[in-house]
C-alpha cells in the first residue's frame, strides 16, 4: 500500500503514523505496534471424555489456566491499549494550533521569498523556507471587506451579501448598519465548537452594529472569537492627521462645487440687481448664504468628528483608545498576540493576527522609521515582518512549532495607485502582474500564500496550482475535526492533500472573481489538461 489512513481520515505517506502527541517524534510505521492490530485467536480448551467439565487433568476444581492462555490474554490487553493510545495520539495530531497571519494591501511582489531583492522580509522568508509556498494563491475579491468575508466563511462574498452593488465596496464608517450576517458560519465558530480558544488581533472590517451602537451584532465576538483586540473598521488616511483624506473626490462634488455654484449665483444675482436688470429680493441672498454656511459647517463637523468616531481601538466590546494612536501600534498588537499564545499553550487555539500594515495611512515605530529602501511603505512592511518573527519565536520557545499550522497571506494585491498629493508612491509591488487593489487584473487578486507545519508539511516546496483564500475555511475545519456546514455551499477546498503531496492537482476547476457584485473574471483550470494538450497537438 502506498498510503495509509489515520484515525482522523487524513491520508499519510507510507512509513509514517498519524498519531503524534505534542512534543513527540514521528515513529516509523514498520517499528510501530500501532501500524496493524494483531489478529489473535483464542485456542479452544478440550476436556478429556473421562473428565467432567470443570475439572483439569489432575482432577482439581476449578481448572488451572494454561500458561499460554494467560500470556495471550495479556497480549490482547497490551495491543488494545496500544491501539487506544495510537488513536488518542492521532486525535491530538489532527487538532493542531492554528495561526493565521494576514497583511493588509501587501503585494505578491513585496516579500523576499516571492522575488523582492530590496525589501527585507527575513521572517516571512523563514516561514516560506520551512513550509510550502503557493505561487497561484488568489484572493476572492480585490477589496478588503468582501475578501475578508470570503476568507472567514469559505464562500464567495456574493453568497453572504458582502459584495456591494454600489461604487463603494467596503465599510468606511463604524455607523454602517451592514456587516457579516449573523447566520454566516465562520471558521472561528467551527473551531470554538471543537474546544479551541479563539482570538482576533488587529483589523476586522466586517461591520459592528445593526440597529444601535450597543447591539454589536456583527462584532467579532458574535462570530466565534473569544477575544478581540484591534480596529473594528479599517485604517484610513483620515485617521492620521496630516496624511490627507480618502474623501477628496466626495468633498469636491459634495462641498466645493456646490459652494462654487452658490458663490457664482450670489455674485451674478448681485450684479444684475445692482445694474437694475433684475430685481432680486434680499431674502434670496440670505437663503443662498445660509445654504453655503450650512454646507461649510457640516463639512467642518465631518472633518472634526470622523477620526474619533471611526478610528478607535476596542478590546472585546469596550473602546480602549479613541481616537487611535499610531505610537507603537504594531508592538501593542504583537504583544497581545504573544500573550494569547502563552496563555493558551496547553490547549488548542486559533489566533487570527490581522495586521493593519501596510494599508494607508502608513506608520512605523522609531526602530523601523527611515530604515527601508522603499520609503515609508518599506518601513511599514519591514515592521510587519518583525511582528511575524515574534510570533514564530514564541511558538519555538514554547515548543509549539511542530503542533501549529501557520499561514501567511494578504487580503488582496497591493494598491499601486496609492500616491499622495506630494507625489509620494505609497503602494506596494505586485511583481510582474498587471493591476492592483480594486480591480481583477492579476495584480489585484494574486496574493502571497505560505503554509508551515513542521513534520507534516514538507519544507521548501512550491505549488503552482490555483488556490484561493477561501480554502482556509475547509482546511482548518477538517484539521480541527469539525464537519462542514451542510445547509450552504462552501466554495473553498481542503488544501491538505495538495500541501502534503497526496494530490498534484488543485480541486478548483473554476474560480470566479467579482467587481463588487458583478462577475468580472473567471479562471479556468481544466481537470483533464493532459487530454486537452494531446488533443491540441493532434489537431496542429
Amino acid at each position: 500500500m502506498g498510503h495509509k489512513t489515520g484515525s482522523a481520515g487524513r491520508r499519510l505517506p507510507s512509513g509514517e503514523v498519524q498519531g503524534r502527541a505534542r512534543g513527540s517524534r514521528r515513529v516509523p510505521a514498520q517499528t510501530s505496534p500501532c501500524r496493524e492490530p494483531l489478529a489473535l485467536k483464542a485456542l479452544p480448551y478440550h476436556y478429556p471424555d473421562s473428565r467432567p467439565p470443570g475439572t483439569d487433568l489432575a482432577g482439581s476444581y476449578p481448572p488451572r489456566r494454561s500458561p499460554s492462555m494467560s500470556k495471550m490474554r495479556k497480549m490482547r490487553v497490551f495491543y488494545l491499549l496500544l491501539i487506544f493510545l495510537c488513536g488518542a495520539q492521532s486525535y491530538t495530531a489532527s487538532r493542531p494550533n492554528i495561526v493565521l497571519l494576514m497583511a493588509d494591501d501587501l503585494g505578491v511582489g513585496d516579500p523576499g521569498c516571492y522575488g523582492n531583492k530590496t525589501l527585507r522580509t527575513p521572517n516571512i522568508d523563514r516561514l516560506a523556507n520551512g513550509g510550502v509556498k503557493l505561487t497561484q494563491h488568489l484572493a476572492a475579491s480585490p477589496l478588503c471587506t468582501p475578501s475578508r468575508a470570503a476568507f472567514m466563511t469559505g464562500r464567495y462574498p456574493v453568497r453572504s451579501g458582502m459584495a456591494s452593488r454600489s461604487l463603494i465596496g467596503v465599510f468606511i464608517f463604524t455607523a454602517c448598519s451592514g456587516g457579516l450576517p449573523t447566520n454566516e458560519i465562520t471558521f472561528a465558530k467551527l473551531l470554538k465548537n471543537q474546544g479551541y480558544s479563539t482570538a482576533l488581533i488587529g483589523k476586522w472590517h466586517l461591520g459592528v452594529n445593526c440597529y444601535n451602537k450597543t447591539d454589536f451584532c456583527h462584532h467579532p465576538l458574535r462570530h466565534g472569537f473569544d477575544y478581540f483586540y484591534g480596529l473594528p473598521t479599517t485604517n484610513l488616511r483620515d485617521c492620521k492627521p496630516g496624511e490627507g483624506s480618502v474623501f477628496t473626490s466626495a468633498s469636491r462634488w459634495l462641498v466645493f462645487i456646490p459652494l462654487q455654484i452658490i458663490g457664482i449665483a450670489v455674485l451674478t444675482l448681485g450684479v444684475l440687481h445692482f445694474l437694475g436688470l433684475l430685481h432680486v429680493p434680499i431674502s434670496v441672498f440670505i437663503c443662498l448664504l445660509l445654504l453655503a454656511s450650512l454646507i461649510l459647517i457640516l463639512f467642518l463637523c465631518f472633518l472634526h468628528y470622523f477620526r474619533p468616531l471611526n478610528c478607535f481601538l476596542m478590546k472585546n466590546f469596550d473602546i480602549i483608545q479613541q481616537p487611535m494612536s499610531y505610537d507603537n501600534l504594531t508592538q501593542r498588537l504583537t504583544t497581545e498576540a504573544v500573550q494569547f499564545i502563552q496563555q493558551n499553550a496547553e490547549t488548542p487555539f486559533l489566533l487570527f493576527l490581522s495586521f493593519i500594515h501596510v494599508h494607508t495611512a502608513l506608520f512605523s515605530s522609531k526602530e523601523f522609521a527611515h530604515k527601508s529602501k522603499h520609503g515609508r511603505y518599506g518601513d511599514a512592511a519591514e515592521e510587519m515582518d518583525w511582528s511575524v518573527g515574534q510570533i514564530l519565536n514564541v511558538l519555538d520557545e514554547l515548543g509549539l512549532a511542530n503542533d501549529t499550522l501557520v499561514y501567511f497571506t494578504s487580503d488582496h494585491g497591493a494598491h499601486v495607485e496609492e500616491v499622495t498629493t506630494k507625489g509620494e508612491i505609497q503602494g506596494g509591488s505586485n511583481g510582474i502582474y498587471k493591476g492592483g487593489k480594486s480591480n481583477n487584473w492579476e495584480g489585484g487578486i494574486r496574493i502571497p500564500g505560505i503554509f508551515r507545519w513542521p513534520g507534516v508539511i514538507q519544507a521548501g516546496l512550491e505549488i503552482d496550482e490555483p488556490t484561493s483564500n477561501m480554502d482556509i475555511f475547509p482546511t482548518i475545519a477538517k484539521l480541527a475535526g469539525s464537519p462542514l456546514p451542510e445547509d450552504r455551499i462552501i466554495d473553498g477546498r481542503d488544501l491538505m492533500p495538495l500541501l502534503q503531496g497526496e494530490s498534484q492537482r488543485s480541486e478548483h476547476e473554476f474560480l470566479f472573481h467579482y467587481c463588487n457584485a458583478y462577475l468580472n473574471a473567471v479562471r479556468w483550470h481544466p481537470q483533464n489538461i493532459q487530454f486537452l494538450k494531446g488533443e491540441l497537438s493532434w489537431r496542429m
